[in-house]
């Protein structure tokens, strides 16, 4: 029963996704909500914001398990005041998200570093606006007097109301944040983001936490299922409603896990994202320059601004070999992260 209440859960959301990107590739479109694809020779313009489809569906998937709770079909093992956090704060972020994805110009304006007709929010925005989804976890955490944390190398620290109220929020902001910088080659955000979701999942189903397990496992499905309109060469932009909500999501699963030390190796490669923009005060793209024999080119030379620029000054790749380069960089610290926790550093 156990499984299933994992499966099931998951299953619906993987349906809901596939029919909800498949709606929104027509409805933004028609919409106007479209973006340009950089990487590609002709710069063709695709339906935006997409990846909202991610966010509903990974919200149809905990209140599915929710509701199997609620009609007695099942007795809940996950806290459904903690589930109901959970998709609340990621609903109010993947809108922040959405709000910077509608800002679409008729005419080209300059976007971090390069012209569009999307022009976004302006920077210093973001982050006050996704402290709106802080909000619910602070609460719960708050309620249930959680303020301890095992720390890499550390072990645990008791951190009082500082945890909740301070570092809850910052941590918040940051994670949906940080994961949108690394989103501009097709197939990168979802594939991380999906591989980071499956590394949470293990970690959850062999040391023993259930609501870790379930958020985990929902949320891979949906990403799995998104995989398939975004990989290359991709129909759609995921947005940024895609990769605030996402960010958040395995935040969430991170501290309702209890997995933060392990989380923090899982959410490495956009901790390093986050400062090697902050290098160049996050005015920066992560886009590469089609070359004639299709090919990228990194956009500011041998000055790494970005995974990706460092992978294309390694390496003269197509746009799809970033992408898997950036997957297996995902893959290497999940399994540094594993290694770390059998060798009891954490």
């Amino acid at each position: 029963m156990a499984y299933l209440t994992l499966i099931v859960p998951s299953a619906i959301a993987f349906v809901f996704v596939l029919i909800g990107a498949w709606f929104l590739s027509s409805y933004m479109r028609e919409s106007g909500i479209v973006a340009r694809d950089h990487n590609k020779p002709n710069k063709p313009t695709l339906p935006s914001s997409v990846g909202l489809a991610v966010s509903v569906a990974f919200t149809i998937g905990v209140l599915t398990y929710a509701f199997g709770g609620t009609a007695n079909i099942y007795t809940p093992v996950a806290p459904l005041d903690d589930l109901f956090a959970v998709v609340l704060s990621v609903i109010l972020i993947s809108l922040v998200g959405l709000l910077d994805d509608l800002n679409v110009k008729s005419t080209m304006v300059k976007s971090t570093d390069m012209m569009d007709v999307r022009k976004g929010l302006k920077q210093w925005h973001k982050p006050i606006m996704t402290l709106l989804g802080a909000v619910p976890l602070m609460a719960i955490l708050n309620s249930s007097g959680i303020d301890t944390v095992k720390l890499p190398f550390i072990g645990f620290v008791n951190f009082g109301l500082v945890y909740p109220l301070v570092l809850i929020p910052l941590a918040v902001v940051f994670a949906a944040n940080s994961f949108n910088l690394l989103g501009g080659f097709d197939g990168i955000a979802t594939g991380t983001g999906l591989f980071a979701s499956l590394g949470l999942l293990a970690y959850a189903l062999i040391f023993g936490s259930y609501i870790g397990a379930l958020l985990a496992s929902i949320l891979a499905a949906t990403l799995f299922g998104f995989l398939f309109f975004n990989v290359y060469p991709a129909r759609v932009i995921p947005g940024d409603s895609f990769t605030y909500g996402v960010g958040t999501a395995l935040l969430m699963i991170m501290v309702l896990g209890n997995m933060e030390a392990f989380g923090i190796l899982v959410f490495m490669p956009w901790i390093v994202e986050f400062f090697l923009h902050a290098r160049r005060k996050f005015r920066v793209t992560d886009l590469g320059r089609p070359r004639s024999n299709g090919t990228m080119e990194p956009p500011y030379g041998k000055k790494i601004y970005s995974w990706t620029h460092l992978i294309m000054n390694i390496k003269r790749c197509r746009e799809w070999e970033v992408s898997l380069y950036m997957w297996l960089i995902e893959i290497a610290f999940i399994a540094l992260g594993f290694a770390l926790k059998l060798s009891g550093v954490f």
